[in-house]
């Protein structure tokens, strides 16, 4: 069985967000359990030098962008044991940043078509081509109209991952024909509400359509939820499942993490310890290992909960903790934390950016962790709390009620509460607290955490039978 696995980034080419992790880690994972997995994603300017200097120039071809026909440069590399495609067109991609150009359908028009472009002349034929959010959503759409009587893809099946449904690529009718390449009897694949709608356009055309974490494919059925796509989700439910992600556990292991203070492990957590104290002195906090330290590592927007924390923050320091909060998002959000901790510096610290070596720091040196998020689809950050042993407090949503379990049951790994709620919230961190007032118990239950299995292993095994169920 092979998988071309198609993305719009992956580390550690490029990386925007958790799909990169996703993509980095989930065809690793395949290629461990013998499916022949390679990813094809845009060569980006970013993409480092040393990364650079490993590809290996294969060939160039010719793709067709609707009457417009243009370069594409097919390079090679392999990281561990994947070999990745990286597309190369400097006009399209030779930019800042990988997303938020003006010419963004077009961007990923052209990559689209140039995957399967590429399939006609690499060695390499796969029986599945996995796609991945709205940058690729036009891949299912022209493999169906356009590739069918082509040798090395007719037949082809195609599963089509929704990450985040709020991103859906939504463009006006006038772009189908001109930028897309689509003949106008296309238009009703992707035609939604009142405008072109790329999502929906793979959710029609895919074989299967997988979301992050079986909760989400539940909830993504709710207007709640679908930002608009719960009609043809609905309709399409028999393509729909979730598969919930996992996290790396070579990069976020304790025990051999040279970003944190000290080495720890579930069979020997001392060093957990070493790293409180020590983030607490970097923090300018008190060192007082009785106090509850809280962390939060997180995008400041409504969505993740940041309403409620704002609400009750005063409330939870009053518990008689310490909170560390790494970050950047809505201004709204920042000043207030910022005031926050003008005003409480002895128990709330404040670190604007996202500053990844600080943010292992935090999961290793907090005991409690804090994600109150209204929507997720899988999370990362509860997964990499546990394997840091940093307990998670967060609201049953999506990803985060697959993999946390409240500990109030004696069997869980985490604090949960249900409703959108600032007090709901507040009370969870409140139980979180007291549990941690019992140190006896409080360790068990970091060990459990840390037990807990998040790798790829489960996942990938998922995928595997999904895709055995496609080719069947």
């Amino acid at each position: 069985m092979k998988v071309l696995f198609a993305t719009s980034e992956a580390y550690p080419f490029a990386a925007s967000g958790g799909l990169a992790d996703v993509s980095g880690a989930l065809p690793r994972a395949l290629r461990n359990r013998l499916v022949g997995c390679r990813v094809v994603m845009p060569l980006y300017g970013s993409v480092p030098q040393h990364l650079r200097e490993s590809m290996k120039f294969i060939t160039s071809i010719s793709v067709p962008v609707s009457w417009r026909q243009q370069y594409c440069g097919i390079f090679e590399a392999k990281v561990g044991n994947v070999i990745y495609y990286l597309l190369d067109n400097e006009y399209y991609f030779k930019r800042g940043g990988l997303y938020g150009h003006f010419d963004d359908a077009e961007r990923f028009a052209f990559f689209s078509r140039a995957v399967l472009e590429m399939v006609k002349v690499i060695d390499y034929e796969p029986d599945i081509i996995h796609c991945n959010d709205w940058q690729t959503a036009l891949i299912p759409v022209y493999l169906r109209l356009f590739y069918q009587n082509e040798q090395k893809l007719s037949g082809k099946k195609c599963v089509f991952t929704i990450h985040n449904i709020q991103y859906q690529g939504k463009y006006g009718k006038e772009i189908l024909g001109d930028v897309f390449g689509l003949p106008p009897e296309a238009t009703n694949l992707l035609w939604y509400g009142d405008c072109l709608n790329l999502m929906k356009g793979a959710i029609e055309c895919a074989d299967a359509v997988t979301t992050v974490s079986p909760s989400y494919a539940r909830e993504i059925l709710n207007p709640w939820y679908s930002h608009g796509l719960d009609k043809i989700l609905r309709d399409r439910q028999w393509k729909l499942r979730g598969i919930v992600n996992g996290i790396d556990i070579d990069v976020y292991n304790p025990a051999a993490d040279s970003d944190i203070y000290a080495a720890y492990s579930a069979d020997d957590i001392s060093g957990k310890a070493v790293n409180k104290a020590e983030l607490q002195k970097r923090m300018g906090l008190p060192v007082d290992p009785s106090v509850p330290l809280i962390g939060m590592v997180s995008r400041m927007v409504s969505h993740k909960g940041f309403d409620l924390v704002k609400a009750r923050l005063d409330a939870i320091l009053d518990f008689g903790v310490q909170m560390v909060v790494l970050g950047s998002g809505d201004s709204e959000y920042e000043r207030f934390m910022q005031e926050v901790c003008n005003r409480r510096p002895d128990c709330f610290r404040l670190a604007l950016g996202f500053v990844p070596e600080l943010a292992h720091k935090i999961y290793a040196g907090s005991d409690i962790f804090l994600m109150p998020s209204k929507s997720e689809p899988c999370g990362l950050s509860q997964m990499v709390a546990l394997r840091y042993g940093a307990i998670p407090v967060v609201r049953r949503t999506g990803g985060l009620g697959d993999t946390i379990t409240d500990s109030g049951d004696g069997v869980g790994n985490g604090f949960v509460f249900d409703s959108y709620n600032a007090d709901d919230m507040a009370h969870a961190v409140y139980r979180a607290v007291e549990g941690y007032r019992d140190a006896d118990g409080w360790q068990t239950l970091t060990k459990r955490a840390m037990n807990s299995d998040n790798s790829w292993r489960a996942s990938a095994n998922e995928y595997i039978r999904m895709y055995k169920d496609l080719l069947k």
